[in-house]
């Protein structure tokens, strides 16, 4: 399924709804720049292997291009314009200084050794260091990305360029230059938007969770539930998954996946497939994983009274129809995993400025912004007698609208 054109459906769905420019709708339907580079990297056997690299910087419309690099074996260009796209309209939805970009590259970094992973990292950067820059484009984290990995493309880019602001790259440790709050961003920033919405949602307040993906935003995600009460229920990495109706104790789990690689062989829990773990009875279903998850085949199987998308594009344009006439809610990943992107936010501010703000001022500019717009698009969604992306939808497109004008 082709990402990008999932994304342009979406588009469509919401002028169905509500009346915008048409010039402005044609120009927000294809990005302003694609860049797709070869980077060669000197083997650890002596050999030499080109990895595809991409950018795609979609709109700058309200400041600078803005989003992450992954390495992915299945990292293609359409998936890397879906996610610019998501990001540009994200970006719009927090009211955050910032437009919409997104990069990757086609690699399995598990089969590369840590020196050819950094090859590949300063390579990317070589390639692309012209059009990039703290008020150019300010890349961040991603799939299989770390702040490992940000640090090698910051330090590349200070040599190629001369700058030392270090606001070029975010996502980075603390220790260079990173915010305070970066790692449990975009997991906290979903917890948040579940949280002030809850009651509107009509859930219990102690409701019952259902986690696919037990990545870093998974993982966070899963943990800040149980900490405020709430009952994980059933969790997955990409490998396996585990089901126990009396609750998982994600710290336990993460300790174990820690120890073996994956979740498989978890004891005494019931095993459970991913795909099963979607159609799981339950209050919250968080996909964290990847695209594609929720679809037209699945959809009319789903249990869970609302879904909180902490993965980018997790459900299809069908599903969501599914869903929406089966009055399942989704808090859109446009709006519910935008936390990452207001710290990262926060962090070239701090960058740029030469300062170090607390995690508590970090958090607490995070949950203003968060629980301000999660009510905006609530709000908006009513008044337009839609679904809650839609909503977001109509509140990214209004802004990005006036800053184009």
């Amino acid at each position: 399924m082709n990402p990008f054109e999932n994304a342009l459906k979406q588009l469509d769905r919401v002028v169905k709804v509500k009346v915008f420019d048409e010039n402005f709708i044609t120009k927000l339907r294809l990005p302003e720049r694609e860049i797709k580079v070869s980077i060669p990297v000197k083997m650890d056997d002596g050999n030499v292997k080109v990895f595809e690299g991409y950018r795609v910087q979609y709109s700058n419309a309200r400041g600078p291009y803005k989003g992450g690099i992954r390495f992915h074996p299945d990292t293609e260009i359409n998936e890397v314009r879906a996610l610019a796209f998501w990001m540009a309209l994200k970006c719009a939805v927090a009211g955050i200084p910032m437009g919409g970009g997104k990069g990757g590259v086609t690699v399995d970094p598990k089969k590369l050794s840590k020196t050819e992973l950094e090859k590949l990292s300063r390579g990317f950067v070589k390639m692309l260091h012209l059009v990039i820059g703290p008020q150019k484009d300010v890349p961040a984290p991603d799939v299989n990305t770390t702040p490992e990995i940000m640090a090698w493309m910051s330090d590349e880019y200070e040599k190629l360029s001369g700058d030392k602001s270090g606001a070029t790259f975010t996502g980075k440790s603390v220790e260079r230059g990173g915010s305070e709050g970066r790692g449990v961003a975009t997991g906290l920033g979903g917890f948040y938007a579940f949280d002030v919405l809850r009651e509107k949602l009509k859930l219990p307040k102690k409701s019952t969770v259902v986690i696919q993906g037990m990545g870093n935003v998974g993982g966070n995600a899963g943990k800040i539930f149980n900490k405020n009460g709430h009952k994980v229920i059933a969790i997955s990495d990409s490998k396996s998954g585990i089901y126990n109706k009396d609750g998982i104790d994600v710290n336990e789990v993460e300790e174990y996946k820690k120890a073996n690689g994956s979740l498989a062989g978890f004891p005494n829990f019931k095993k459970i497939s991913n795909a099963e773990l979607l159609e799981l009875s339950c209050d919250v279903l968080i996909p964290a994983a990847l695209e594609n998850q929720i679809t037209k085949n699945n959809a009319s199987k789903i249990k869970a009274k609302v879904i909180l998308e902490l993965a980018n594009g997790p459900t299809t344009t069908e599903a969501d129809d599914i869903l929406f006439k089966r009055k399942i809610k989704v808090i859109p990943d446009i709006l519910a995993n935008s936390g990452g992107v207001i710290v990262s936010t926060f962090e070239w501010e701090q960058n740029l400025k030469g300062e170090h703000w607390s995690e508590k001022k970090v958090l607490d500019k995070l949950k203003k912004i968060i629980d301000r717009e999660s009510i905006n698009v609530w709000n908006t969604a009513k008044k337009n007698r839609t679904d809650m992306r839609r909503g977001a939808f109509i509140v990214a497109l209004d802004r990005l609208e006036k800053s184009m004008k």
